[in-house]
């Protein structure tokens, strides 16, 4: 069966997640279905990330099987139209091997989360942003996340759901940055624990408001004890943004 590779994005407002539930929506099933409506085939997309409840994604990529060829240009058009009115967009598709898997040959991946750091609220990117009104360092908040790039035991910043055989995960890069009257703050690394990435913009948010010093971030870690961990910031702001196969990055059109 000819398999084909998807780069997607949705807006996470609406969903459960990207993972299909029995009893609430998903942006998995709304593209499930969309196939289902194109083709009458009731194809499993395997997804590169399982976004949570709330999450968006600017490069999510995915893979499906089809029992006839299909030129990919004309899938991506054909699917968009079904996906209608949901809130999710196929950037690409292409043809792909058939040892291709999305979520397995994955070798990195992105992750901008966006705090809207002004008095106002938003108007244009409510559910879109976490919005704080008191001014926060990012400078203070990139020395302090540092210490959270490179090989560790993440035990401190993990959910106590996650379903990860081991703590022990490698961060490639923690940055963050003022950007206007917007903080970012990018993450990158092969995978991620569950929440681990909210997790670490909720501690770094305190460093930021100044409740914590730069050096509590790394004591926090060394702790490896949950209940050391900052809030965990609200899942609206996080976004994947790209995924990484084979040295080929396949960065969305919106990638920072």
């Amino acid at each position: 069966m000819p398999r084909y590779r998807l780069t997607l994005e949705y807006d996470g407002s609406p969903f459960s997640g990207w993972q299909r539930q029995a009893d609430r929506p998903s942006a998995q099933q709304a593209l499930e279905d969309a196939v289902l409506r194109l083709t009458g085939e009731a194809a499993h997309v395997q997804g590169a990330g399982r976004t949570d409840a709330g999450v968006h994604a600017l490069g999510q990529v995915a893979h499906l099987d089809l029992s006839r060829d299909w030129e990919p240009f004309r899938l991506m058009e054909a699917l968009n139209h079904h996906l209608r009115p949901a809130p999710v967009s196929i950037l690409r598709a292409e043809a792909a091997g058939a040892e291709f898997h999305a979520r397995f040959d994955a070798t990195e991946r992105e992750y901008l989360y966006r705090i809207l750091n002004r008095r106002a609220p938003p108007a244009l990117d409510r559910g879109r942003v976490w919005h704080l009104r008191q001014p926060l360092d990012a400078e203070a908040m990139h020395r302090a996340a540092q210490a959270l790039v490179g090989r560790h035991d993440f035990t401190t910043f993990r959910a106590a759901l996650c379903q990860a055989k081991s703590p022990v995960k490698t961060v490639d890069e923690l940055r963050v940055s003022r950007v206007g009257e917007e903080i970012h703050i990018v993450a990158r690394a092969r995978s991620f624990l569950h929440n681990q990435v909210r997790s670490f913009v909720g501690t770094l948010e305190r460093v930021g408001a100044g409740a914590w010093a730069p050096n509590d971030v790394a004591a926090a870690l060394e702790a490896r004890d949950r209940s050391a961990c900052g809030p965990v910031a609200p899942p609206q702001g996080l976004y994947l943004v790209a995924v990484k196969y084979d040295g080929v990055q396949r960065p969305s059109e919106h990638s920072p």
